[in-house]
C-alpha cells in the first residue's frame, strides 16, 4: 500500500496538493490536461523533487515534515519519454550497470525481446528498441514503484501495442506497483486498474477507467488537449479532426458552435460513452 499527502508551492500560480492511497501491486494512471501536474507528482514520488507531507510505501516511510529518503535509496524504477540510455555502454552493459545480475539482465532482455541485440550500443537501435532496453533497466532494481511518465509517446501505434504489452507482462511478473503518466485514453483503459484525475494540481476524479473514461454527465469530464487540423462540412453536419498525442479524433459539433472554432485552435476533447465534446482552451 502506498498513501501518500503531498502539498508542493510550484510557482506563485500553481500548486500540487494530493492525498491518496494506492494499493499494493496495482497499476495506477494518471490523467489531466498538461499542466496539471501530473509529472510533478511523479517526480515528488522519485525524490527528485522535496514536498510538504508524508509519502509511506508499505511499512517504510519515504517523507515527513522531518524525514526524506533520497532517490538512491527509494526503490523506484523510472520510464520516460527520453530513454536516458548510458550511449558508450552497450544493450547489455547497460542493463548491468544497474544491478551486476546476468541472469536477470538475460531474463528481461527475453522479455522484451532484445537478447540478440544486446552486444549493441543505443546509437544503433530504433526509438522502439531504446524504449524497451529503457525499460528492462528500469525493472533492473526489482523496484516497488515503477514511474512511467508517457514513455510511449513518441512511438508509432504497432510499436505502442508491443510496449504496453511488455510493460503489463513485467508488471505483473514482478507484482510492482505502477505508476503512469498518460494521456491516451486506450492506454489507460488498456493497463491500469484505476485512474486518478487532475486538474491545477488536486485530484478532481478517481475510479476505475471504465468509470473515468466512459463518464457521461457531472462537471469533471475526462478531456485530454489537442489541436484543431481541420473543419469540414459533411451532409448537415459538421466535423472537427483533433490531433491528441499520437491519435486523430473526429469531433461532431452543430452549426451554432462551428463558428468558434479554427484550425491551430487548441481545444480540449471530453470523452463521453457515446460520443465527444470539443470545447476552446482559453
Amino acid at each position: 500500500m502506498i498513501s501518500a499527502w503531498i502539498e508542493k508551492k510550484v510557482s506563485k500560480e500553481f500548486s500540487l496538493e494530493v492525498e491518496f492511497s494506492i494499493e499494493e501491486g496495482s497499476f495506477v494512471a494518471i490523467a489531466g490536461e498538461s499542466g496539471s501536474g501530473k509529472t510533478t507528482l511523479l517526480r515528488v514520488l522519485a525524490g527528485l523533487e522535496n514536498a510538504k507531507g508524508e509519502l509511506k510505501v508499505g511499512q517504510t516511510l519515504w517523507q515527513s515534515e522531518r524525514f526524506f529518503l533520497p532517490t538512491q535509496k527509494r526503490e523506484v524504477g523510472f520510464l520516460f519519454q527520453n530513454y536516458a540510455l548510458f550511449e558508450n555502454m552497450t544493450v547489455e552493459k547497460n542493463l548491468l550497470f544497474v544491478r551486476k545480475d546476468k541472469e536477470l539482465a538475460e531474463h528481461l532482455l527475453q522479455t522484451v525481446e532484445l537478447q540478440e541485440l544486446r552486444k549493441k550500443y543505443p546509437s544503433q537501435l530504433s526509438g522502439g528498441q531504446k524504449q524497451r532496453v529503457a525499460l528492462a533497466r528500469a525493472l533492473m532494481r526489482k523496484p516497488k514503484l515503477l514511474l512511467l511518465d508517457e514513455p510511449l509517446s513518441a512511438l508509432d501505434s504497432a510499436m505502442r501495442a508491443k510496449l504496453q504489452n511488455d510493460i503489463l507482462r513485467l508488471h505483473k511478473e514482478f507484482n510492482t506497483t505502477t505508476v503512469m503518466v498518460s494521456h491516451d485514453p486506450s492506454e489507460i483503459y488498456r493497463l491500469a486498474s484505476k485512474v486518478f484525475v487532475l486538474k491545477k494540481g488536486k485530484i478532481v476524479d478517481e475510479g476505475t477507467p471504465k468509470e473515468v473514461l466512459l463518464k457521461m454527465q457531472g462537471s469533471q469530464k475526462f478531456t485530454f488537449s489537442g489541436e484543431v487540423l481541420e473543419i469540414y462540412k459533411s451532409d448537415v453536419i459538421y466535423v472537427v479532426v483533433v490531433a491528441i498525442a499520437q491519435q486523430i479524433v473526429e469531433v461532431v459539433v452543430s452549426s451554432e458552435e462551428v463558428g468558434k472554432f479554427y484550425v491551430g485552435a487548441k481545444v480540449s476533447v471530453s470523452a463521453k460513452a457515446f460520443g465527444a465534446n470539443v470545447e476552446l482552451i482559453e
